[in-house]
């Protein structure tokens, strides 16, 4: 028997400029309400990647309320309570991150980040990339039997689906 449990997920990266942003929307369309997600930086650019939001709009997903912000937001007192955190960037993983309330799940699902890519075109692979890679990180996230992995056994897998092959 399914849980009505919506699940609250945030994506890290430093920026929160493309590959969280491209989690957040992912997860959003793919949780198919059965999760929440969301996306911040430790050092927010301020602005969402302008090929990231030709990408998601061209591949019909969620944009709404997307934007660029801070990790901050996300130990306030009103913050939504996480029950997953992943990182989507080295640098990201690397920091000190905040102590999240609650004490969520963390893995790190690291990518190339497209924002550090030269040139126009191949920026725009780079995001596609990044989609490609998410996407499919992420619906094997969403397959997992939730409800009925002990912790553990949960935190495992969560960080075999962050070793999936780069592409």
């Amino acid at each position: 028997m399914m849980s009505d449990k919506v699940f609250n997920v945030l994506f890290l990266c430093a920026g929160n400029s493309a590959r969280s942003i491209i989690a957040e929307s992912v997860l959003n369309q793919l949780g198919q309400g059965r999760f929440k997600a969301f996306s911040a930086g430790s050092m927010p650019a301020g602005t969402v990647n302008a090929h990231v939001l030709e990408l998601l709009q061209r591949n019909k997903m969620p944009i709404e309320g997307i934007r660029s912000k801070s990790w901050d937001e996300f130990v306030q007192a009103d913050a939504p309570k996480l029950d997953f955190v992943f990182t989507v960037c080295d640098q990201a993983a690397g920091e000190v991150c905040p102590v999240w309330p609650g004490q969520p799940m963390t893995a790190h699902w690291g990518l190339e980040d497209p924002a550090q890519v030269a040139g126009e075109e191949e920026q725009k692979r780079a995001v596609s990339n990044a989609f490609m890679q998410l996407n499919r990180r992420i619906g094997i996230f969403t397959n997992l039997p939730l409800e009925k992995l002990e912790r553990h056994s949960l935190q495992k897998q969560l960080d075999e689906i962050g070793t999936l092959p780069r592409q």
